[in-house]
């Protein structure tokens, strides 16, 4: 194999290095990095296994197709609803974790909703009360306060 850059696919084809699809994730002058990416028959695989190989080694791998590339569209519609619910328990956790910010920016997004007659705030101001709690939610939801 002449020559190989990150994020290439490689197959060998003996019996050193264990069957599977392997994405290139480092080159180095002398050596290669290998992350599997797949089983033998192609399926994706998350197993973190890292394989270094030298480049002479090269010459036992072919060039191989991306797993993530073949994906159908059926598959992704299976599995979009363990995506959500594993999304949505993620969401909740970051907000169960910062109890104060979450119930902050919640008051923030329920004033700004049912503060009409209670709040000395024009419409306009109320809904900016709703777009700064649901943007303050987005935020503890997602880590990042």
């Amino acid at each position: 194999m002449p020559s190989v850059s990150v994020s290439d696919h490689l197959r060998p084809t003996d019996g050193d290095v264990p069957a599977g699809i392997y994405r290139v994730v480092g080159v180095g002058a002398e050596s290669v990095t290998l992350l599997r990416v797949g089983d033998a028959d192609g399926t994706r695989v998350h197993t973190g296994e890292v394989v270094t190989v030298t480049r002479e080694d090269l010459d036992a791998f072919e060039t191989a197709a991306n797993p993530d590339g073949s994906r159908s569209v059926a598959a992704a519609l299976v599995r979009g609803p363990e995506h959500l619910y594993w999304s949505v328990r993620a969401f909740a956790g970051q907000l169960a974790a910062s109890p104060l910010l979450s119930a902050g920016t919640l008051a923030v997004v329920v004033a700004g909703a049912f503060g009409e007659g209670v709040l000395p705030l024009s419409e306009a101001g109320l809904d900016a009360l709703v777009v700064a709690g649901a943007l303050g939610l987005a935020l503890v939801g997602s880590g990042r306060l």
